[in-house]
């Protein structure tokens, strides 16, 4: 069944002002699957309008943290009740294998359950002033509204890491997904209203980066939460000085993967592959940069490039892909681009390196592609490629490891393999990271905060941290009579 997408503005379903609409694509096969509507700077408006009306509206703000948790409650279980679906639509969408995908759902789930239960513990604190005489208290209150503007590789969870804790701190969104994905957070709203949120609380833009733009620009919205480049993370930081909107950022990343010399090779194997391959490395967190030490480089490369070998390319949907296609034409050219860079700059190709053919080439298929022979100042090595590229970078002094993982604009994610805890410590402290993982492909969890350093963002997703993002602190004074 086509898909037929429209805007969600003020808690009607519209077709909007501007009459453009554009196609979505199935990336396996390169054909249509159905068309959404390019909203026009009319609708943004409207949306933004909307949302501005429902954060004054006693419906959302004097709804009690209770009810508001019972609310988000009700959007985790319709997430859970619909999962099978929801996966299938961002495997269709995206191109995700379709086991992965309906995982995600789960952990979309979880995410509202998690800020579920933060609504009724968003306490402010009383002040041990100096000044005799007076009380001074703070108070948690919302930022107002929020454009939520996220990407096309992981398009409804990365929507439910904003939505979840915008919501549980009482703001009102609006919410604009990337352009080639839109299947599944308009699915996405559409329960979020079935949960019975207030009209103009939850708000669906659709189109391109003129949208985008619109929305980061717009004098009366109060907060840009963003997912994507760090390109056009830095003109979102431009755009927001005109009202000096809060921004939160997650960008770019350029993860190291470390193996030690101690390091169980089969482990460091399978775990390597799973964190770079993962959504055919179409992920800021895939493990893109792979550092081992001369003595083990050669054992290691062989054992990869063996397991890459047998992984199935294939459709998201089909029972036995274990990888899946990328995300579009454009996204294919650029990996392509990547690799003959590589190979010209005279890295070795061990596996892969080029477009997918036969039954798969009507689709944006690109081989799983190992290369050896990488030193860390080619591009490979340094830019983020966002496909199933794995460079191996031979290293053998440990002592500049840290030196050579921090040196890259990105600080995302970063990994190291060994049977070494104490070094393994060691190493995490130095390198410059959001996250680091030690002896484990890249994980995920409600509770744990989620972001990067230097080009890689500003501010932290999930857990607690979150809850900064989205609230004001207001402090209190009241004179006793003294």
């Amino acid at each position: 069944m086509a898909f037929t997408g429209q805007l969600y503005i003020d808690g009607e379903w519209t077709t909007g002002s501007g009459g453009g609409t554009f196609e979505t694509l199935d990336p396996s096969t390169g054909s249509v699957i159905g068309t959404a509507i390019e909203a026009s700077a009319a609708d943004v408006d409207a949306a933004v309008d909307a949302a501005v009306r429902a954060f004054a509206d006693p419906a959302w703000r004097d709804m009690t943290p209770s009810a508001r948790g019972k609310l988000l409650w009700r959007i985790a279980d319709l997430i859970e009740q619909h999962a099978d679906e929801l996966g299938e639509l961002e495997s269709r969408d995206v191109g995700q294998v379709v086991g992965f995908a309906r995982g995600s759902m789960a952990g979309a789930a979880d995410m509202f359950r998690y800020f579920a239960g933060w609504t009724t513990k968003l306490d402010g604190t009383v002040s041990s002033i100096s000044v005799p005489g007076y009380l001074h208290y703070t108070r948690r209150e919302p930022v107002g509204v929020c454009a939520l503007i996220t990407p096309w590789n992981f398009p409804l969870a990365i929507a439910v890491w904003k939505l979840a804790p915008a919501l549980a701190t009482g703001n009102t969104v609006v919410l604009k997904p990337a352009e080639q994905t839109p299947l599944t957070t308009t699915r996405l709203v559409e329960l979020v209203e079935e949960a019975g949120v207030p009209k103009g609380v939850v708000n669906l833009v659709t189109g391109g980066p003129e949208v985008g733009q619109a929305l980061v620009y717009h004098p009366r919205v109060d907060k840009v939460s963003f997912t994507g480049s760090t390109e056009v993370g830095r003109s979102i930081v431009r755009a927001s000085a005109g009202n000096l909107k809060r921004v939160s950022l997650e960008l770019g990343g350029k993860a190291p993967n470390i193996v030690l010399k101690d390091a169980d090779i089969d482990q460091a194997v399978i775990g390597s592959m799973l964190g770079g391959l993962f959504n055919s490395g179409q992920a800021c967190a895939a493990y893109s940069r792979f550092y081992v030490d001369a003595s083990r480089v050669d054992e290691f490369t062989d054992k990869l490039g063996s397991a890459m070998s047998n992984m199935k390319l294939g459709p998201g949907l089909a029972p036995d892909t274990q990888l899946g296609p990328l995300v579009s034409e454009e996204q294919l050219a650029r990996v392509e681009g990547y690799v003959k860079g590589g190979i010209e700059q005279g890295a070795e190709v061990v596996l892969g390196g080029k477009r997918a053919d036969g039954d798969l080439a009507a689709g944006f298929f690109f081989e799983p592609t190992l290369f050896r022979g990488v030193t860390h100042d080619m591009t490979i090595a340094r830019e983020e490629i966002f496909g199933p590229v794995l460079p191996v970078i031979s290293y053998d002094d440990p002592e500049e490891l840290v030196a050579q993982a921090n040196d890259t604009d990105y600080g995302l994610v970063a990994c190291v393999w060994t049977k070494d805890v104490a070094l393994g410590h060691r190493l995490a402290h130095g390198i410059r990271a959001g996250e680091v993982y030690i002896n484990s492909m890249p994980m995920l969890d409600p509770a744990a905060p989620w972001g990067g350093f230097k080009a890689s963002g500003w501010g932290r997703e999930m857990a607690a941290d979150a809850l900064d993002a989205y609230t004001e602190t207001k402090g209190i004074w009241v004179n006793l009579g003294g």
